[in-house]
């Protein structure tokens, strides 16, 4: 069970905690004064002198809360000191346990765009702390690896890594100070006793809303104590930590914009992982993308478990606003939440920060579309028209066993609105084979959605059950390993073939393609992504520069170039540059 937290001054205290959690002791005279009840013990009073005044004069003469507070450590999820260490346990929090020798940080991620953006936070802390950043293994005295929990193959994963760094750390030269691992995020979260149990060469434990505690965790980890923290929060978003892009390329940054979850789908592990939903500041939101802007930046996506729902409530002004509608035929587990700024007030914001910066948004939740989001993204040049809509199954039963709140009439229902109010839209979704109970007449139904929807992109994967899930307690993972795997493969081959159609629409047309860079098949080609989010692949030649004087220049990353199509696969689309443009100049062209 997750201990429950209560925050006072400041200082966090636990209603519950594990004995192998430490506190340091409540003032004698505190404790000498106050029993665990309101009032003085029978005995006490009995022995006052002066009775109940007596005992009120004795408790104002004693400490205050303030006392209390001062003296008491917060709480950490780390291992017991040693006895004789507790007393001294202070100087572990300070920042003056790297003076003598700076520590080079290693960082590793795995998994979804959420860990992409958890690595740039972690490192903002970090760098903060005086530890500097290497991209070699070998010369890192800290290495932390931002981990995914969302299915078994990932964290498969990150065992057989850590077999790798076990061998690495073994391997230390006594003449350099030890090596130091740490498992952040999803897996950290979930399996946080099991890694320290059983991965004794781990040294540091940091779930998704601790990274804040890492200096003082790797602090702990230099006395060669384990250390942990993953204490989940209501309210923690990073929204004061600027991230550090941790990306080679400066084209494209993720802006966090919530965390957590709160739709409680019966196969995931994000609420358990992630914790509640709580959206960060639009204030704040909007400074990290100036930021971005004014570095050159030129597509921004943001990113949340459930991107759609953001609500802010930061401000008085926002708090008597409207609940936004769900999509029809929509429902939830949870009930409506009133006030706050919403997501289409948010896009409606970021978009005019650059007009001529893409805007992009993932993940979002089929059930939080008012129209509001898709006029705004007609209305706007730089609001990419690309949505992902996550349908994961085509049969309704499925679905309701998933507890997704909508059935597959109502998803359809939603795809076609979607069409007719952004045409040219690119669409992707998620898709999950062999969910408990799914027969073959459910698969046959997600084959058919599929092919009616006709996805530019997908991703598609065989279930996994993962433990503290409503499916792990109430269902079956009662379809066969082959059976999943065989209608893992028909799904990603109709996939395929109606991807390939759907791409195939744009050849003969222009687009407008956001230059990443080389191509990593062809160092004579460029590669980049259009308005869709579908790679784009053209030669690295001379082309009208866009300034209508008749000068020609070679793309760059960064730049915006027209290119019009030839050919198109699943996945891939190849062309001819015409000339480098803008966003506003080539709006006719979405």
């Amino acid at each position: 069970m997750q201990p429950l937290q209560h925050v006072l001054g400041g200082t966090r205290l636990l209603r519950q905690r594990p004995a192998c959690w430490t506190l340091r002791s409540v003032p004698r005279a505190w404790s000498a004064t106050c029993s665990p009840d309101s009032g003085p013990h029978p005995r006490e009073t009995k022995h006052m002198g002066g009775g109940l005044e007596a005992f009120r004069a004795k408790l104002a003469a004693g400490p205050t809360m303030q006392h209390f507070l001062q003296d008491v450590a917060p709480v950490q999820e780390s291992r017991c000191l040693p006895d004789d260490a507790k007393e001294d346990s202070d100087h572990y929090l300070g920042s003056g346990a790297l003076a003598e020798t700076t520590r080079k940080v290693y960082l590793e991620t795995y998994g979804c765009q959420m860990n992409v953006n958890d690595t740039e936070i972690a490192w903002s802390i970090l760098q903060r702390s005086g530890y500097l950043r290497t991209s070699r293994l070998e010369e890192a005295d800290v290495i932390l690896l931002v981990t995914c929990s969302i299915r078994e193959k990932a964290e498969r994963t990150i065992w057989n890594r850590l077999r790798h760094l076990r061998a690495l750390k073994s391997k230390r030269s006594s003449s350099q100070v030890p090596l130091r691992i740490g498992i952040l995020g999803c897996m950290a979260e979930r399996l946080k006793e099991k890694i320290l149990e059983q991965e004794k060469m781990v040294d540091v434990v940091a779930g998704p809303d601790a990274y804040r505690d890492l200096p003082r965790l790797l602090a702990v980890a230099e006395s060669g104590q384990q250390a942990a923290n993953v204490l989940l929060s209501l309210d923690e978003t990073y929204a004061d930590v600027l991230p550090v892009q941790t990306s080679s390329s400066s084209t494209a940054a993720f802006v966090s914009i919530m965390r957590g979850c709160d739709n409680m789908c019966s196969y995931c592990i994000v609420p358990f992982t992630r914790g509640r939903e709580r959206s960060r500041p639009v204030a704040s939101i909007l400074q990290e993308v100036q930021l971005l802007s004014d570095q050159g930046v030129k597509e921004v996506t943001l990113l949340g478990q459930n991107v759609n729902s953001y609500r802010d409530t930061s401000e008085v002004q926002f708090l008597s606003a409207a609940p936004a509608p769900l999509s029809r035929g929509f429902s939830t587990v949870y009930k409506t939440k009133q006030g706050g700024l919403r997501f289409a007030g948010l896009l409606d914001r970021v978009s005019l920060v650059d007009p001529e910066m893409r805007i992009r948004f993932t993940s979002p939740h089929p059930k939080d579309f008012p129209d509001e989001v898709f006029q705004l993204m007609r209305e706007r040049h730089n609001v990419c028209r690309q949505l992902h809509v996550p349908a994961q199954s085509g049969s309704s039963r499925v679905l309701e066993a998933m507890r997704r709140g909508y059935s597959r009439e109502a998803y359809l229902e939603l795809v076609h609105h979607i069409r007719a109010s952004l045409p040219g839209v690119s669409l992707s979704s998620d898709f999950i084979a062999g969910f408990c109970g799914e027969t073959e007449a459910d698969h046959q139904q997600t084959v058919s959605l599929l092919r009616q929807a006709r996805y530019n992109a997908a991703f598609i994967f065989a279930y996994s059950m993962r433990q503290k899930t409503r499916a792990f307690h109430r269902l079956q993972d009662d379809v066969p390993s082959e059976v999943k795997l065989r209608r893992l493969k028909e799904l990603m081959a109709v996939f395929r073939e109606e991807a390939a159609v759907a791409n195939a629409a744009t050849v003969g047309r222009a687009q407008v393609v956001l230059v990443e860079g080389p191509s990593r098949r062809s160092p004579s080609d460029l590669c980049g992504r259009n308005d869709g989010n579908i790679k784009v692949i053209f030669p690295d030649v001379e082309m009208d520069d866009g300034s209508g004087r008749g000068s020609t220049v070679k793309a760059q990353p960064g730049d915006y170039v027209l290119v019009k199509i030839s050919s198109a696969s699943s996945q891939t689309l190849k062309g001819a540059p015409l000339r480098r443009t803008t966003l506003r100049e080539s709006a006719e062209f979405r």
